[in-house]
């Protein structure tokens, strides 16, 4: 109801909403100072309603159960597990990769404790930042010398800054290289953002070595070549080879880069009926002076940039002012660290124990089927929808490998007591939160990005819905 004469007199007070929210029990568990907050802020925008000649006023326990409401999709906004239906493997929604046990663990024990992550444990004195995780993703990288950023863009940077400064400030790169990273983050933003100057040359769909040649002048820095990673072209191109590139750069003594981006350190056509993605020792063996990859893509780790090559121009960009600024932390290098002596202790023999990899590797018929089949058996009786296991396709996503069709199984949703669109919505207000994916008026779940031990919670989570 609301008082025309006097609407501002039906506005609550804060101290008397806050009250009647302690009395709810199912208030979301924020901190008090953040319920406060909302109430101030609900109250203030209330009265700018009314200021503006709203003069229709809720009444207070409409008010009350809006607020329960905005505290709840606010708690839920909270960085919190999610099991990925989408059949999406790198997801950036949704993390990215997930890290495995140990680099779990590991990060725990640096994290709750001191460590010795400037410390030389031998002489006790100051040691080298992150040392022995340089050690050993050079040895990974087949590289002289490797270190590592907080991501694969600050990589990118860092290695402009570095090589096209000063008068020789430009960086030769081909139009069809000119990519978008996502986030609506390109390239070209990010080459002038180190202040480098782009120079553009070829068409979109060929370049040719003249077009570099022809492009190089005294103020030439380097030549950079960006790995399409998160699309693809085809018909009418043409590019020169990383080969021919780093001949033309020793040519003039230019240093020759390439950002793979994807970060894939063995071979994926190894893993599932995917193409071949290139990795950091296949194109270093080229004759590249650097390159660098991201750590939470295909790698499989926490998000980082990788950069790989010549020991001079490492040694040099870890000089770099801004590198300071660009660095990773305790908690990363742990990560990374976990992560890359998994590929050096399988050696090339296994397949690396790495979550990611074990997604993309599961096999059709040995791994998924038989989990589907136990779901279906679990959810026959449950009412409020039918269910079956359909043939799907997965992706490696995450801006990598965009024509890889990974074959996989969904369980297949038609609801039966409420709409497609109100069963995605209950399952990702689950307390672990479902994601799954609509194809033609029926919910999906792509069991390829379950993991195993999640199922149980899927069951309990459709059950409960119905």
């Amino acid at each position: 109801m609301s008082d025309a004469r006097n609407p501002f007199s039906l506005i609550p007070a804060v101290d008397k909403v806050l009250l009647e929210l302690g009395k709810c029990s199912d208030l979301a568990p924020l901190p008090r100072p953040l319920i406060t907050q909302l109430v101030r802020e609900e109250v203030e925008a209330l009265r700018e309603s009314v200021k503006a000649g709203n003069h229709e006023v809720p009444e207070f326990s409409a008010f009350v159960s809006g607020l329960i409401k905005k505290a709840d999709t606010l708690f839920r906004s909270r960085i919190h597990p999610v099991i990925n239906g989408t059949g999406v493997c790198i997801h950036t929604n949704l993390g990215r990769s997930p890290l495995r046990a140990e680099v779990i663990s590991a990060i725990s024990g640096v994290g709750q404790y001191y460590n010795n992550i400037e410390l030389n444990l031998d002489s006790g004195e100051r040691g080298r930042r992150g040392g022995f995780l340089e050690h050993c993703l050079a040895s990974l990288c087949e590289a002289e010398a490797a270190t590592v950023t907080n991501n694969c863009a600050a990589a990118l940077i860092l290695m402009l800054k570095h090589l096209a400064n000063g008068e020789r400030n430009e960086v030769i790169i081909s139009r069809g290289e000119l990519v978008e990273i996502g986030g609506g983050f390109r390239v070209p933003e990010i080459m002038e953002a180190s202040g480098a100057k782009l120079v553009e040359v070829g068409a979109t769909n060929k370049t040719s070595l003249e077009d570099y040649k022809n492009a190089i002048t005294p103020q030439t820095g380097m030549l950079l070549k960006v790995h399409r990673s998160n699309f693809w072209m085809d018909g009418f191109v043409d590019e020169p080879t990383t080969e021919e590139l780093v001949a033309l750069g020793k040519e003039h003594d230019l240093p020759v880069v390439e950002d793979l981006g994807s970060g894939a350190m063995i071979a994926t056509e190894r893993l599932a009926s995917i193409q071949h993605e290139p990795t950091a020792a296949e194109v270093l063996k080229r004759g590249v002076d650097l390159v660098c990859v991201s750590g939470d893509k295909l790698f499989g780790g926490p998000q980082a940039g990788i950069i790989a090559g010549r020991p001079d121009l490492v040694a040099g960009i870890k000089r770099e002012p801004f590198f300071r600024a660009l660095r990773c932390d305790k908690m990363i290098l742990t990560g990374m660290q976990e992560t890359v002596l998994e590929y050096l202790h399988a050696d090339g023999i296994r397949t690396p124990d790495i979550p990611l990899l074990r997604l993309l590797s599961a096999d059709l018929e040995r791994d998924l089927r038989p989990r589907g089949n136990a779901l279906l058996s679990a959810l026959k009786e449950c009412p409020g929808f039918e269910v079956d296991l359909v043939e799907s396709v997965a992706r490696c996503g995450g801006g990598t490998m965009p024509k890889a069709e990974i074959p996989s199984l969904a369980l297949n949703f038609k609801p039966t007591s409420m709409s497609v669109a109100r069963m995605a919505e209950l399952l990702r207000k689950c307390s672990y939160p479902i994601m799954g994916y609509v194809v033609e008026d029926r919910f999906r779940i792509d069991l390829r990005t379950v993991f195993p031990e999640q199922d149980a919670e899927v069951s309990k989570n459709l059950v409960a819905i119905c």
